[in-house]
């Protein structure tokens, strides 16, 4: 019997030594977050965290282990064009590390008549440029197009439909060069189309998107920004 007993201690000691030699702890990630971009990206006129770069970040946090870390900074400013962008990320002292990089810019570039010849330029070289700070990677870069304000009470008093028209241009644009790169894009443009039977898409400016409307957006980067993060 006490042979017996020894012979089953001894089978239990190397199954819980097999067991424990199976389990690799789990190393904490710290994830880099960057988003680059104007008001859209800011989140004018909805709290600090109700934009889509903020959404984003939680939303991802909830899938990760919960000793992971997400740091994220915005280069963004209400007003901003392709060329305040690149003069912003310039004076930047920015690391070429980041683990995911959103763009998205140029509904300025539309409002304030610019020449479309320069946004083609410029936007080209914000890709470029946001690729090289995801580790040179494209494949970590979220390319967002620009979100059509044509029917919101601000829009529908500066053109309308001019301003789908003109935007549904550079976005032509934008999707072109993105399939011709091979690059993700993420598509809002109708994301406040549908305002004025649905306004709660839109925040009290009557411009911009409310915080329902940056999580719709969410909605689409998330599953992206996930499969980029766990490669």
């Amino acid at each position: 019997m006490k042979k017996i007993s020894f012979i089953l201690l001894v089978i239990f000691n190397l199954l819980s030594c097999k067991s424990n030699d199976d389990t690799v702890p789990t190393q904490p990630q710290n994830y880099n977050i960057l988003s680059l971009g104007d008001s859209y990206t800011v989140g004018q006129s909805v709290c600090e965290t109700c934009g889509y770069p903020e959404q984003l970040k939680d939303s991802l946090a909830t899938r990760f282990n919960i000793e992971d870390t997400f740091n994220l900074k915005v280069i963004a400013k209400t007003g901003w064009t392709t060329t305040n962008l690149i003069d912003a990320i310039n004076e930047e002292n920015l690391t070429f590390d980041y683990d995911l990089v959103t763009l998205l810019i140029g509904v300025n570039n539309q409002f304030q008549g610019g020449s479309f010849e320069i946004f083609e330029i410029e936007f080209n070289d914000l890709v470029n440029t946001s690729i090289a700070l995801a580790k040179g990677n494209k494949n970590r870069v979220l390319i967002i197009n620009i979100i059509d304000y044509a029917n919101t009470g601000f829009g529908q008093a500066f053109g309308g439909p001019v301003i789908t028209e003109e935007l549904t241009a550079y976005n032509a644009y934008i999707q072109n060069y993105c399939n011709q790169n091979n690059l993700s894009l993420v598509d809002a443009q109708n994301l406040i189309f549908t305002a004025p039977t649905n306004p709660e898409l839109i925040a009290p400016d009557d411009l911009h998107p409310s915080e329902l409307a940056y999580s719709y957006l969410v909605t689409q980067l998330l599953p992206l920004a996930n499969e980029i993060l766990i490669e």
